[in-house]
């Protein structure tokens, strides 16, 4: 009761004819805002948060904020979309049903155990590097009647996942959790029990690489697109309990406020410098991205008044989901089940950081420019778009990050990665292979896509990276 609303234009760029106010709207905010009014601030970045610091500054503390983070690029277009016929639209829905078959392949390797573990894990391997090399690129842009079919499969890890670590968990402990064991040689007539037992630890190391890449594949792969839909309560808590098997639902918090934000630039965990390693970047992104996450999610609660320690602190909650599955592991599989799980779960969160180091790798922005295409590195290849829901497509994820997958398109002139997903993974673990791969890449990208700004920040990072190496890759 008593509340008024006042509504005053500010134009920054306004014609001769215009008798308001004009230039920026945070010098006008003196004068017109009262210490006990309350605001809602919407735009760019930078004018977000010079206004939220202004607002601060005369006492106003009742403020709701929200940054648009990026713009389409303004350049060329990505490739239009294409309509489809019956048939060629339910093969373009059963494509991104890939992801079912692994987490499947990887459930009867844990089951089968013994030398089925190492060979499949290298199986899985070969299918991803062969496939993505072998069968080329997808760069096709259907246009889908049904999108809610592609929701229901994204939902569909979660209880995937926790299938297929609790079979893991199975696997590496001593008694018979809800008789899986007696179940399956009942309904097949194979001894999984005794097949565990002759399990060797070799073996169980393949078994744990294998399920901290379903739990990246199935579960933080598939969490990145649903903690996006902010406005799908559904889809965030599906999201947010795959991410809590890699200790990582603080990425629901720091990625979608943050490194979308920040990307590219000196103040973002995720995008790795020049001449980074990889292991250095997973200490390092893990550490600051927890602590970005953190101060994302404190002034988000002091904004609506909130305390920080309270059950509403998203940062806390998502750890202790993490809790609760490390509880259901000990439950399963003992200590012993427990530590494997736990294992798993960093070498999933691992994985992540390994995958944020090779998108966003050496390239800069200047971070008073809006996120564009070319801010990223990207890759077509069929296998690692089909399975990955087309995060290879990331231009077009950051130039519109709320863009659902099925609506990702292929930027033609985008910065293009040295192959597929997994193969460029596995290049990132030996660094000097790496560097010599990719610091040609980098400069050609100083050369081809960056602002003159850019250009100028990209000579700063080259004479520091030439510290470590970089300018010798």
């Amino acid at each position: 009761m008593g509340a008024r609303f006042v509504y005053v234009p500010v134009l920054s760029r306004a014609a001769p004819s215009w008798q308001g106010r004009t230039g920026r709207v945070q010098d006008h905010l003196a004068e017109l805002v009262p210490a006990n009014a309350a605001a809602v601030v919407c735009g760019s970045p930078a004018m977000v948060d010079e206004v939220c610091r202004r607002l601060h500054d005369l006492g106003v503390t009742d403020v709701q904020a929200d940054a648009f983070f990026a713009q389409p690029d303004p350049g060329p277009p990505a490739l239009p979309a294409q309509a489809l016929g019956p048939v060629a639209e339910v093969l373009h829905h059963l494509k991104y049903g890939l992801f079912h078959l692994l987490g499947a392949f990887s459930i009867g390797m844990a089951l089968v155990g013994g030398r089925a573990l190492p060979i499949g894990l290298l199986g899985l391997i070969l299918v991803y590097v062969a496939g993505d090399a072998l069968l080329g690129d997808d760069t096709t842009t259907p246009v889908y009647r049904a999108p809610r079919l592609l929701t229901w499969q994204l939902w569909s890890a979660l209880p995937l996942l926790a299938f297929a670590v609790f079979v893991s968990v199975w696997h590496v402990s001593t008694g018979d959790a809800f008789g899986l064991g007696a179940w399956v040689q009942g309904w097949t007539g194979y001894d999984a029990i005794s097949a565990r037992a002759a399990t060797t630890s070799g073996q169980h190391l393949a078994l744990g690489v294998s399920t901290g890449l379903m739990i990246g594949l199935l579960g933080t792969i598939t969490a990145h697109e649903l903690t996006h839909r902010t406005w799908d309560p559904v889809s965030m808590a599906v999201g947010r309990w795959l991410l809590a098997f890699s200790f990582d639902t603080s990425f629901a918090i720091e990625h979608v406020y943050g490194h979308h934000r920040y990307v590219a630039t000196r103040h973002d965990p995720a995008t790795a410098p020049r001449g980074r390693s990889v292991y250095a970047h997973v200490v390092i992104s893990t550490l600051r991205g927890n602590g970005s996450a953190w101060s994302i999610e404190a002034e988000r609660l002091r904004r609506l008044r909130h305390p920080v320690f309270s059950w509403r602190n998203r940062f806390l909650r998502g750890h202790a989901m993490s809790l609760a599955l490390v509880a259901a592991a000990w439950a399963v599989g003992g200590g012993a089940g427990a530590a494997f799980f736990v294992a798993c779960g960093l070498w999933g969160k691992a994985l992540l950081e390994i995958v944020n180091y090779m998108e966003h790798y050496g390239i800069v922005r200047d971070p008073d420019t809006p996120v564009q295409p070319r801010h990223s590195w990207n890759t077509n290849r069929r296998v690692s778009s089909w399975s990955m829901f087309n995060l290879t497509r990331h231009s077009h994820h950051h130039a519109q990050g709320e863009v659902p997958f099925h609506l990702l398109r292929p930027y033609p002139n985008a910065p293009m990665m040295i192959q597929g997903y997994l193969t460029t993974i596995l290049l990132t673990l030996i660094p000097p292979l790496w560097h010599a791969l990719m610091t040609p890449r980098v400069l050609a990208w100083d050369r081809d896509f960056a602002s003159p700004e850019e250009r100028r920040l990209a000579a700063a990072a080259n004479r520091e990276s030439g510290r470590v190496g970089f300018l010798r890759g």
